[in-house]
């Protein structure tokens, strides 16, 4: 079965490729040739994730799942949340997202944070979510080379590395985005 993820980013199209059982394989919005921008207009990760399977199911034609993923800080009220990409501006890149997490947290003690990540399915007519989280806490400084985001700065529960520290296999184990696309996965064989 071929699936299309609504994302232009590789290294989240990389991370599911290493998750994919055989008889699965996997299309970025890359391979179709479309380099656009989605839009993310909804106060949720639930609603993000869905409006961009939306979006290309409906301008492309075609059945594919997307995702949304935010870190979650307690101290931090949640925040960044929803804008986690976008958390230091609209033209934020990672190392500006994390710089401002550590500048606000750099008096906090309490460091709890968790990724949360939502798959939505949609061929036009079926619409489903599957939700995964990961709980952790932040560091105080970045750490790591491997990964993306916010992995230099997360911490998961059980670990004393960030993400950024583990290879893709050791992310696996604990990952926010392996959680929630196991239980698509599920979906998918029960609903062939």
């Amino acid at each position: 079965m071929q699936l299309l993820f609504a994302t232009s980013n590789i290294n989240k199209v990389k991370e599911i490729q290493s998750l994919l059982p055989e008889g699965f394989s996997l299309l970025g919005l890359n391979d179709i040739g479309y380099n656009g921008d989605i839009p993310e207009t909804a106060d949720t990760i639930e609603g993000n994730s869905l409006l961009k399977a939306q979006f290309i199911a409906e301008n492309f034609n075609r059945i594919c799942f997307s995702e949304d993923t935010g870190l979650e800080v307690v101290a931090l009220n949640g925040r960044p949340g929803v804008r986690t990409a976008r958390y230091a501006g609209e033209q934020a890149c990672n190392q500006d997202n994390i710089s401002l997490v550590l500048k606000e947290m750099n008096t906090i003690t309490e460091r709890k944070a968790r990724f949360k990540t939502v798959i939505s399915f949609f061929d036009g007519k079926v619409f489903k979510q599957f939700e995964g989280v990961c709980n952790g806490c932040i560091a105080t400084e970045a750490i790591g080379i491997d990964g993306f985001g916010y992995d230099p700065i997360f911490i998961p529960d059980g670990e004393v590395r960030t993400f950024a520290e583990m290879t893709l296999t050791e992310k696996n184990k604990f990952s926010h985005r392996k959680k929630a696309f196991n239980q698509f996965l599920e979906y998918l064989k029960d609903n062939k």
